[in-house]
């Protein structure tokens, strides 16, 4: 091993670009998290913890509360990864192991290009598309068969939760598949081809060895489209519905912390009301943090467990 000193100045160079970069990087997180605390110091004040329990937002009263936005946007990311993992799974599956060799990269190209279509193009898409289906169709269909549970009562407007998770579903599924594509193509083919050897048809193959192999890839993609479906916008507000209030019924109109900011940030007209509103992005970014920080440590309790 060299010595420091005599180390060539390439490499110390490129160590201290490296170290900058990632002091830069956790300086940026600290210093936004100052700001936006900072900022919402009247908001932290006037309300304290009662503003993650109230469900009240009236801005003429200068009354706000948390909880609807919070719970619209826990919601609606639950219901779109239910969605999207299984069909993202299948599709990785499809492309990596079963699709024609001339298939593969057309059809991998078109999901990947999914990923740069703007969100307020998917926002269009579901209110003028998928919203007329959805009260034409799909939600009439599932209150005529499952109307007896509390989740699909009440009008079938076309927007709300379930139209507004639907869309996150399409807006996640291209990030979650092309990574897990990747993954599987990273499965060293002895192992497959060993598993084959032994009589394995291809769902075993699939579920004794490519899914094993590729479980911590696997959680990452699936982060990572929970990652941005905690943060959308512009897509959820065009068919969410922007309705304050709780409902048991995936059909009726609610609202996201993204939302929220969209429709109302440059209407803050009170210090209070502005200040209410950036304390729910230090919520949305409190939550986004914990949520994916409390998954990469089950991440790695999992892979602890595997090794012993």
């Amino acid at each position: 091993m060299k010595n420091a000193k005599n180390r060539p100045w390439g490499d110390t160079l490129f160590q201290g670009l490296t170290t900058g970069f990632a002091a830069a990087l956790a300086g940026f997180f600290i210093a936004l998290i100052i700001v936006l605390w900072y900022q919402s110091r009247p908001s932290i004040h006037q309300f304290g913890f009662s503003f993650l329990t109230s469900t009240e937002w009236n801005p003429v009263t200068e009354r706000f509360g948390a909880v609807i936005p919070i719970a619209g946007t826990l919601l609606s990311t639950l219901l779109a990864l239910l969605f999207a993992v299984p069909l993202s799974m299948g599709i990785a599956l499809f492309l990596a192991e079963l699709a024609p060799h001339w298939l593969r990269a057309p059809l991998g190209t078109a999901i990947e290009l999914l990923a740069a279509i703007p969100s307020i193009v998917y926002g269009m898409w579901g209110l003028f598309v998928l919203a007329p289906l959805m009260a034409d169709h799909v939600q009439p269909w599932l209150q005529a068969h499952f109307g007896f549970l509390p989740f699909f009562a009440g009008p079938t407007m076309g927007i709300g939760m379930l139209t507004a998770s639907l869309v996150l579903t399409l807006m996640i599924i291209p990030f979650i598949s092309a990574v897990t594509r990747d993954i599987f193509l990273m499965v060293p083919q002895p192992l497959k081809e060993a598993a084959y050897g032994l009589g394995c048809t291809t769902w075993e193959v699939v579920r004794d060895v490519m899914l094993p192999y590729g479980k911590k890839g696997i959680a990452g993609a699936i982060f990572l489209g929970m990652g941005r479906a905690l943060g959308e916008t512009m897509a959820v507000t065009f068919v969410i519905g922007n309705a304050y209030h709780l409902s048991w019924s995936l059909f009726a109109p609610g609202n996201s912390i993204a939302s929220t900011l969209a429709n109302e940030f440059t209407e803050a007209d009170g210090t209070l009301y502005l200040s209410s509103l950036i304390e729910l992005g230090l919520v949305l970014f409190l939550i986004t943090f914990i949520v994916l920080g409390l998954a990469q440590t089950w991440v790695r309790r999992g892979q602890t467990r595997g090794k012993q």
